[in-house]
């Protein structure tokens, strides 16, 4: 009894550790992140005339846990490295093996506390994070939307060619919001049914209704006439809330409760939904891709400090992250082109690591 009391204490004493190690790293990156993104704001206000402090402090906060999300696995590697290490500069860790523990036995509270990490960033903090920055959005749009000319000058314009039952359209937006629904800045080159130009159309903001875009605030240009302006113009569509969101919107601002719901939708619209579903199969392997990092974080850091080589074996495993992560992000960009199934682009990579990760344990631990 006194030894299952004293395996829980030692149990609960490691995880602690490792939970500091990953609280502290994301922490330095939110604040890093946070500085970075102010900054940029700051520049872009300088641009677009004065802009209150306080609106720049706010986006900045309310932009930043979606930017911190994506740094979640990378945060859980430097933590766990950061425990193991502290463990084994106290030779905490020689004790424990002296002790007649394995290296799964201390590495199983870490790696429970990075797959409970995991499980809580993807079912509470991301969905904090999507409504913070679909507010974000808003807010930018609110503050920057107003020097339109300036705005559109930018070269991230979004643009996007449709059909209407007056004829083909191309639009450019400077801002997108509500996942594309709303834009600001905005630009449509109308052409009628042969291919020939009609007219220019520029607004302030576009809202797109069923059959039609709502431009407020319009200038219309025609071959031959006055520019005439109109509080409301409306340019023709056929383009589905659906099919402007897969364009325009950004996977940021959906929750992963609301995934399957959108996903479904594509699906019976006859919409392509891979970037959903590699979106939704991330989420779903967070925990495991957690867990997997602590791993791997115990595959350069567990040599004692007597024995020397411990700055190499970290920059050697540092870098096998950033390797493992670019390998990710390009899997992830073979499934969203659709050349792999959504599943397989997701988890074959996390599989990978386990099983790469626990051969080198085991080999370091049994010879």
């Amino acid at each position: 009894m006194i030894g299952v009391f004293r395996t829980r204490t030692l149990g609960r004493y490691i995880a602690g550790k490792f939970l500091m190690g990953i609280l502290a790293t994301m922490l330095l990156c939110s604040i890093l992140i946070y500085l970075i993104d102010f900054v940029e704001l700051l520049r872009q206000s300088g641009k677009g005339g004065d802009v209150p402090l306080y609106m720049l402090v706010g986006i900045a906060l309310l932009r930043l846990p979606a930017y911190v999300e994506i740094l979640i696995p990378f945060a859980v590697l430097v933590g766990a490295i950061m425990a193991l290490l502290n463990l084994s500069r106290s030779s905490e860790l020689t004790v424990m093996r002296a002790g007649g523990m394995s290296v799964w036995q201390f590495l199983r509270p870490g790696i429970l506390v990075a797959f409970i990490v995991g499980a809580l960033t993807v079912t509470v903090f991301n969905p904090l994070a999507a409504a913070g920055r679909d507010l974000s959005e808003d807010l930018f749009a609110e503050v920057f939307g107003r020097e339109t000319n300036l705005l559109r000058s930018r070269s991230g314009s979004s643009w996007l060619r449709q059909n209407g039952a007056d004829g083909q359209s191309v639009m450019s937006a400077a801002i997108a919001k509500n996942r594309g629904l709303s834009l600001l800045g905005v630009s449509v080159f109308v052409f009628d049914g042969d291919g020939r130009f009609v007219e220019r159309v520029d607004g302030k903001s576009a809202d797109l209704h069923e059959g039609y875009w709502e431009v407020k605030e319009a200038w219309v240009v025609r071959l031959g006439r006055e520019p005439e302006k109109f509080d409301i113009y409306l340019v023709s569509t056929y383009l589905t809330p659906e099919r402007v969101s897969d364009a325009l919107g950004t996977l940021l601002s959906v929750s992963f409760w609301e995934l399957p719901a959108l996903i479904e939708v594509a699906e019976k619209a006859k919409l392509s939904a891979s970037r959903l579903e590699v979106q939704y199969e991330a989420l779903l392997s967070r925990p495991f891709l957690c867990a997997a990092m602590v791993l791997l974080a115990a595959t350069v850091s567990l040599r004692s400090f007597r024995g020397g080589g411990i700055q190499t074996m970290v920059i050697t495993g540092l870098v096998g992250g950033f390797g493992f992560f670019l390998l990710m992000e390009v899997s992830r960009q073979i499934g969203v082109a659709g050349l792999a199934p959504p599943w397989a682009a997701i988890w074959l990579p996390v599989v990978l690591v386990i099983i790469v990760s626990a051969s080198v344990l085991l080999h370091q631990e049994d010879g």
